[in-house]
């Protein structure tokens, strides 16, 4: 019997990517959710074309009431939540997914929206259902990663990651959510102890393999909370940046305005800056990249250092974020259940799990280097 998903913001930039790949899943029935009547039933129609399968849709608001019963109605047996932003956003979706007796996950990258999720556990033990936040770039990929090679490790000590996108514009809402924290405190870790940067601030360049140099800024994500207490790391860094150095230039800006009182509300400035991006985008390499870097002690008590680098050409990127939930879609499709409760999305998706589900070797490659030469 095939395995019901449905996607919220099916017809949405990242919710696009990920019904493209599970409409062309034979054991998954798919069903688009959206607000907007036109553009769902636009993107059934170009699915429809392009799949063997039949996809369906609901129409409606899955913040609302009806939300529950619709997935009652249709038997849905997994929920992908797209509809960022995420920032500010309430539990909703994921408490009418608990009530229907429905499996969840999201993309958010909000850290007190992944990172508040467990608000929501004990409902979703009692339930039977997993309720996975934060099933994206960070942390799903990054925490895999680090899973992956965590067995050289006697001892992780500092973890530095980041992101670096191509000059491809995402969709308004995320550049809504991104900027919400333009110059504002974000807390990471420095040896052992808290302390505060500010956000999109701290420009620093990093030379990056196959993309040259790219200026990055602080960025809030989740894992700044979840790595500390699952690897054990002192130091805990993240920074992002735009392909452009253009745009991270104008990310700084707005941050600093931000910060002194210059611009009181980010969300206008972000709809002026994402239609700058737009013109700017056919000056980009199509080059993206998410780096980690990993310090501490090898299993035979000396230095071992790890670096790793996702790279992703002709405006790939995009997949990278959107295909965590088509892995745990395929996962759970063939037959595999997570675990009932509500908890940020760690530990149940592989690497090669990951990367299957992108498939696009071509353009998506994983490079592991370590200090002591071995890969």
């Amino acid at each position: 019997m095939p395995f019901r998903v449905m996607v919220v913001g099916g017809y949405g930039n990242f919710g696009s990517i990920v019904c493209r790949h599970l409409a062309l899943m034979a054991d998954v029935e798919l069903v688009l959710s959206g607000r907007d009547p036109r553009k769902l039933q636009n993107k059934l129609d170009e699915l429809n074309r392009h799949s063997a399968n039949v996809c369906a849709g609901w129409c409606g608001d899955a913040m609302g009431g009806e939300f529950k019963s619709a997935l009652r109605a249709l038997n849905i047996q997994l929920v992908v939540h797209t509809g960022g932003p995420f920032q500010g956003q309430s539990y909703a979706v994921a408490e009418s997914c608990i009530d229907a007796g429905v499996n969840y996950c999201d993309l958010a990258d909000c850290r007190t929206f992944v990172n508040g999720i467990d608000v929501l556990d004990a409902r979703a033990k009692q339930a039977g259902v997993a309720i996975l936040s934060g099933c994206s770039s960070v942390p799903t990929l990054s925490s895999a990663i680090i899973d992956e090679q965590r067995q050289r490790f006697s001892r992780i000590d500092s973890i530095e990651h980041g992101i670096s996108s191509s000059a491809k514009m995402p969709g308004l809402s995320t550049i809504e959510g991104v900027l919400a924290y333009a110059g504002k405190p974000i807390k990471q870790l420095k040896n052992g102890k808290v302390h505060e940067v500010s956000g999109w601030l701290d420009l620093t360049l990093r030379k990056m393999p196959q993309m040259g140099t790219r200026l990055l800024a602080n960025v809030d994500v989740p894992d700044m909370d979840i790595f500390a207490s699952r690897y054990g790391a002192q130091t805990l860094k993240f920074k992002a940046g735009a392909g452009l150095k253009l745009g991270g230039i104008a990310n700084g800006l707005l941050a600093q305005a931000l910060k002194v009182g210059l611009v009181r509300d980010h969300a206008l400035w972000a709809g002026r800056l994402h239609r700058l991006g737009l013109r700017f985008e056919r000056f980009g390499d199509g080059k993206s990249a998410m780096y980690i870097d990993v310090q501490g002690l090898g299993v035979d008590g000396k230095p071992l250092s790890m670096t790793a680098q996702l790279t992703a050409l002709n405006d790939k990127g995009p997949e990278i974020p959107s295909c965590a939930a088509v892995a745990l879609a395929t996962k759970m499709a063939s037959g595999y259940v997570p675990a009932a409760g509500a908890r940020p999305c760690v530990g149940e998706i592989s690497v090669a799990e990951y990367m299957a589900a992108i498939n696009d070797p071509a353009n998506l490659s994983l490079i592991v280097n370590f200090s002591d030469g071995q890969r």
